[in-house]
């Protein structure tokens, strides 16, 4: 398996396209994103748990629900939530402004396979007389080099892109998998505001790839927080197209974990991208639990320290305080033993795992040369440490904390944040404007 380019385009027979419509005055960039594959997909979703659900999202879940998808059209400024019926009417108005808009060129695609997803204010509703006179202008630019116009197009208080793609080998054919996201802010992912893009070219039934997708989930988007807020659009679609002439994946076995293992790589990057540019964020954090007795105790318990407001308070500040993370640990709801609990810090000035978040492939978050790495809890008590050393390990672009579990198992989780710091607070106390 190997890191590519090309994002949600690498995939044989997918295009893509983002334009700016003018949704919003003050918006001057890409608003209005478009994918296309050549030929109709298997199709997979899965969605905010959050009770208070986008209009796009009731949408589009029935969309996945038929198993079949051969477009996925977004816009940004608006999310489209909280918005009735005629907010559902919009998304379908902007499913069927692009199935007429694609029938031009020859393609059929009833609005029934056609993804909506809309990200921005919400209780506000799309202007979408806008969409759909743009259309044509982002049909007729669909490429193979237009997911650098996509990838923009979906971005609201992000400031930088997400995107990646890998490649694999499955059934003795190349595989391969793209993905564009956003998230920034309102990110507290339980899928069961995120928005999540993957295209590939695998052949995959629908049932197999809905699987993959939550089994993905689970141990990477999951496992993001940056400030505690489950938004009402998360939203993660796949589309496959079957091009890459494997045989069909239809149950488990090795071609679906050669699959899962270029998925949960992919994925992997995209949380981290998220939570590398958490908004105001000046820290990526990564918490390793090591030693749990299962996994998902290890990603509960990971997950737990780096929601804390306190914690990520104390990340910013570079306050190596200690007892907030086995306060953290304490109150998460999962089994262990704070008496055989150790702690550690490490980090690493210029990361090159956070500037691969932010850009593309996986290293390690932080070297584990003792000169970067120090012990501030042995067996549930806090020790007496260098701080200069800490607040230094603090300073470190890319953060993990390391706990160690001696008791309970050999299961290790990790979940990915970012620091809290006072730009978080204006970016969000005037957010509408």
């Amino acid at each position: 398996m190997k890191f590519i380019d090309g994002g949600v385009t690498a995939p044989i027979g997918f295009t893509a396209n983002g334009i700016h419509s003018g949704l919003k005055e003050s918006r001057k960039t890409n608003d209005t994103a478009l994918i296309f594959s050549d030929t109709m997909c298997t199709a997979a979703g899965i969605f905010t748990q959050n009770r208070s659900q986008a209009e796009c999202v009731k949408y589009t879940r029935k969309v996945v629900a038929t198993g079949k998808a051969q477009a996925a059209v977004c816009n940004v400024c608006y999310a489209n939530a909280c918005t009735g019926e005629v907010g559902y009417q919009n998304a379908v108005r902007m499913a069927t402004s692009v199935s007429q808009e694609i029938a031009k060129t020859g393609v059929s695609i009833p609005k029934e396979n056609i993804i909506v997803c809309s990200t921005g204010i919400i209780g506000q509703h799309v202007p979408v007389e806008k969409i759909e006179a743009s259309m044509p202008t982002l049909v007729k630019g669909l490429s193979k080099e237009g997911h650098k116009e996509a990838r923009t197009a979906i971005m609201t208080t992000d400031t930088h892109f997400k995107e990646c793609a890998v490649e694999t080998e499955v059934g003795g054919k190349t595989v391969r998998i793209g993905c564009m996201c956003k998230g920034s802010g309102m990110i507290h992912i339980n899928m069961g505001t995120m928005l999540s893009f993957v295209t590939t070219d695998c052949a995959i039934s629908a049932e197999m790839l809905h699987k993959a997708l939550l089994l993905s989930a689970e141990k990477t988007y999951n496992c993001v927080s940056v400030d505690g807020d489950t938004s009402t659009n998360d939203t993660l679609t796949a589309m496959a197209s079957g091009k890459a002439g494997n045989k069909e994946i239809t149950g488990e076995g090795a071609d679906f974990d050669a699959f899962m293992e270029a998925l949960n790589a992919l994925n992997t990057v995209m949380a981290m991208k998220i939570a590398a540019d958490g908004e105001g964020a000046t820290h990526l954090v990564e918490c390793t639990v090591n030693g749990a007795k299962d996994e998902k105790t290890a990603r509960g318990l990971a997950k737990a320290v780096i929601s804390s407001s306190l914690v990520k308070a104390a990340i910013y500040g570079r306050d190596a305080n200690c007892g907030r993370i086995l306060c953290a640990l304490g109150y998460s709801g999962y089994d262990f033993e704070p008496s055989k609990c150790s702690v550690f810090f490490s980090g690493k000035k210029n990361s090159d795992r956070y500037a691969d978040a932010l850009k593309d492939g996986i290293t390690q978050v932080a070297s584990k040369d003792p000169a970067e790495r120090i012990e501030v809890v042995h067996n549930g008590v806090g020790l007496s440490f260098d701080e200069e050393k800490a607040t230094a390990i603090l300073s470190s672009q890319a953060v993990e904390i390391e706990v160690n579990l001696e008791d309970s198992g050999s299961a290790t989780g990790r979940a990915w944040g970012c620091d809290l710091t006072y730009d978080y607070v204006k970016i969000n106390g005037d957010y509408r404007s």
